[in-house]
């Protein structure tokens, strides 16, 4: 009973994580389970199975909110299922350290470029433009799905880096259109871990635990999502990537467990510092545009300046 408390309470912050940044709660609950003792199929498979909630409770909310983009969702999320159902079947046979240091270095480096992207802006703010092209969706689906199956999770860190890293929709939007596509993406792994491990791999407890905890949290990550600015949305999103894929890489490299603890401690030391940058960027760029819309009162010394070139313009013409 105990152990299903704590991974109720993984859930709702796994959640939480996830709905807010686009990525989280697969590789928060897949690392809890399986530093559990339990088989990474099944910790997969319970995870996805909890995620057919927790998705589309997410999905829901972020649409009320207005975060989703629908074209958006209905280019990536078949391709996503198609993924996560073949990737639960290759799980079985398949150890997913073979790829993992590559697809970390990748992420790694989007995540690099995800911050200096909302950093560099100075005092502008973000503006995004243009569609993503079904070309670029249908890969990212396919990958982001296969690889959410195989690893546990994957669908966040893939599918919002890359949204994130082609400047076409803002954070907010890529979150929620992440969050709803999610649904299928789950479901399609569901389906193949079924099919592959049978009733038997699935413990319905692990599932009802993160479920719940994600019920919870799902419509209050949607609503940080839409008060969120989009430049400290983008730069806490990146460092999260970084973050979360500084452990794969170095261990691929090599390195000792302290190293690993000290490089990720450093990370999320200079992760917060650049967020506290990012808000203070923010509300600059408020001030600033509230100082420039708003219209000159009287007894202002902005009103008085603008009275007396009226009137010399006056006498001039006069």
């Amino acid at each position: 009973m105990r152990n299903l408390i704590v991974l109720g309470v993984v859930g709702l912050v796994a959640q939480l994580v996830d709905g807010s940044l686009g990525m989280g709660f697969g590789v928060t609950s897949s690392t809890m389970l399986i530093a559990a003792g339990i088989a990474p199929a099944m910790a997969s498979a319970s995870i996805h199975f909890s995620e057919v909630g927790t998705t589309l409770i997410s999905g829901f909310s972020h649409h009320k909110m207005g975060n989703v983009d629908w074209r958006t969702v209905g280019i990536l999320a078949v391709p996503g299922g198609v993924g996560a159902f073949f990737g639960a079947h290759f799980l079985v046979s398949l150890p997913a350290e073979v790829a993992k240091p590559w697809v970390g270095g990748i992420l790694f480096c989007l995540g690099l470029y995800v911050i200096w992207r909302f950093l560099v802006l100075g005092g502008r703010r973000p503006d995004f433009k243009g569609k993503l092209s079904a070309r670029f969706l249908v890969p990212v689906g396919l990958v982001g799905g296969t690889l959410d199956a195989i690893g546990g999770g994957g669908w966040g860190p893939v599918g919002t880096t890359s949204l994130l890293s082609s400047g076409r929709l803002s954070p907010r939007k890529v979150v929620g259109s992440i969050s709803a596509s999610e649904f299928v993406v789950a479901l399609g792994g569901s389906l193949g871990f079924l099919m592959a491990l049978g009733r038997s791999g699935i413990n319905v407890g692990f599932v009802v635990a993160l479920l719940a905890g994600g019920m919870v949290a799902a419509p209050l990550a949607a609503w940080l999502v839409k008060h969120l600015p989009a430049r400290v949305l983008g730069v806490a999103a990146g460092g999260l990537i970084l973050v979360t894929n500084s452990k794969t890489v170095l261990e691929s490299l090599g390195a000792t467990g302290s190293t690993v603890a000290m490089t990720a401690l450093m990370l999320t030391m200079v992760w917060v510092a650049l967020i506290v940058w990012a808000v203070r960027q923010e509300r600059e760029s408020r001030a600033l545009a509230v100082e420039l819309a708003a219209p000159a009162l009287p007894g202002t010394p902005e009103f008085a300046g603008a009275g007396v070139k009226v009137r010399v313009k006056v006498r001039v013409e006069n």
